[in-house]
């Protein structure tokens, strides 16, 4: 039997075993927050339209306002949607609100405050400088700049600028469906009284928020006890799903009481990889049942969270398009303490932050680096990454983390 392979291959390996991006579907744009884009979008219209002003003042040409003391005659107003359809003559200004529309004859905005309104008269107190406070026509963008790129998540800021390009309607890639699965005796579910030698199962609440944070839509296939004929039915309701991918929880071992990745045979998974060189999170699965992809979590729940971050957060994006699905988000910090050398297997130390102003962070590991220690990684604002083999280390040495105090994509 072959040995762990490393976490780059393995996750490698799973973003080669998508078949390609979901269909797309139009989505509402007051729907599409978190929605990923299925093609690019392109402005359908220049923005400003026309030159604007950028301040309220007094539209005039610069020639005209150009020392101090002279005075113009005000011969309109342009305000927001009601612009000013007069000509400017020399020596004339309109009223000029933020936003209006700027007349083709002016060149400048004499500002309110260095101007003195007399019945309809106007007074220069600072001379003007050409084109200042004048937004040309298409500062921010011009019809047919491509906008927005296939594959981004739509937040806030995206929103509005797919709104200013003039989208009611945009195609996005339907959420995958990732069916979840969680295995094992000893599970019960919050809020059920668990048992002298049960526990409360927390993995697949974990894995539902991290699906639904990368944009996927979680399906919740329940407890499952350790049985064929159990497991069999849960596959079952996968498949009826139509999930994209069935995340199970726990059992993809093959210790007596492992009957997921047996199981998975028996309905003819096509078994891409077992094991993985990585602490915590070793025994993990990969393969295929048909067109759904398969990712086997280890059941300790640090081990299922931490590897949902590193594989099944990426497989979600790649199913969403996104050519950064496979990115390294590690950045570089220094140690906080000193570290042993290590094994052959990548680690993902639960580790706290502290950030100076001028320097990196530096993040210091937990002691206490048991893989069913929730409230460690609960309390942990980063993941520290030590190298297979890699030697010993003292604090203040360069090293790398996951941040998991920002958002994951």
């Amino acid at each position: 039997m072959s040995g762990p392979i490393p976490v780059a291959e393995a996750l490698a390996r799973i973003l080669a075993s998508v078949p390609g991006p979901v269909e797309a579907e139009d989505v509402p744009l007051g729907q599409a927050v978190g929605r990923t884009l299925a093609a690019d979008v392109a402005a359908s219209r220049t923005q400003p339209p026309f030159r604007a002003s950028a301040m309220d003042g007094y539209a005039v040409r610069s020639a005209d306002a150009d020392r101090a003391g002279a005075f113009l005659r005000c011969v309109g107003t342009s305000a927001a949607g009601h612009g000013f359809r007069g000509a400017l003559g020399a020596g004339e200004a309109v009223r000029i609100f933020t936003g209006a529309p700027v007349p083709e004859e002016a060149d400048a905005i004499l500002i309110q405050e260095n101007a003195e309104a007399q019945d309809d008269r106007v007074r220069v107190l600072e001379p003007v400088v050409p084109d200042r406070f004048v937004r040309r026509a298409g500062l921010d963008f011009s019809a047919g700049d491509t906008l927005l790129r296939a594959g981004e998540t739509l937040d806030a800021r995206r929103i509005a600028l797919a709104a200013a390009a003039g989208h009611p309607v945009l195609g996005m890639r339907r959420r995958p469906r990732v069916a979840i699965l969680a295995t094992g005796d000893e599970l019960v579910l919050p809020g059920e009284p668990p048992a002298w030698d049960q526990i409360v199962a927390s993995n697949t609440f974990a894995l539902s928020a991290l699906v639904g944070e990368a944009g996927g839509e979680a399906i919740d296939l329940g407890v499952v006890r350790d049985d064929h004929a159990a497991l069999e039915d849960a596959f079952r309701r996968a498949r009826e799903a139509r999930a994209d991918l069935l995340v199970t929880l726990g059992g993809a071992s093959v210790g007596d009481h492992d009957l997921v990745q047996a199981a998975l045979a028996r309905e003819g998974l096509e078994l891409g990889f077992w094991r993985v060189a990585l602490r915590p999170g070793k025994p993990l699965m990969h393969g295929r049942l048909g067109p759904m992809l398969v990712i086997g979590l280890p059941g300790n729940p640090v081990s299922s969270i931490v590897c949902g971050l590193l594989f099944v957060l990426p497989a979600v994006r790649a199913l969403l398009g996104d050519p950064r699905a496979g990115e390294d988000r590690s950045e570089p910090a220094t140690l906080g303490r000193d570290l042993e050398a290590n094994d052959g297997r990548q680690d993902y130390m639960r580790a706290t932050l502290r950030t100076a102003s001028d320097r990196l962070p530096e993040a210091t590991p937990e002691r206490r680096q048991d893989s069913s220690m929730l409230a460690v990684l609960g309390q942990a604002e980063a993941l520290l990454i030590r190298e297979p083999h890699a030697p010993p280390a003292r604090a203040g040495d360069p090293c790398r983390i996951i941040r998991l105090d920002r958002r994951l994509i």
